[in-house]
């Protein structure tokens, strides 16, 4: 890790911006998470319907 002992402002400063850059990739990695659940879940309702329209027309029921 980048912080040892006996800490200097240097090291200090290096502990600090490897922190946020690893909440930056985390805050940057959650936005695209919730930009395209949107997309998906449409995409598996579709799927979900069109298997139940094809199981009920293949066993008769309507």
């Amino acid at each position: 890790m980048v912080l040892c002992f006996p800490s200097t402002p240097k090291k200090l400063a290096m502990t600090v911006g490897c922190f946020l850059a690893g909440a930056g990739l985390f805050a940057i990695g959650t936005h695209f998470s919730y930009v395209n659940v949107a997309p998906q879940q449409a995409r598996i309702k579709a799927r979900n319907d069109f298997v139940k329209e094809r199981l009920r027309k293949r066993h008769g029921k309507q």
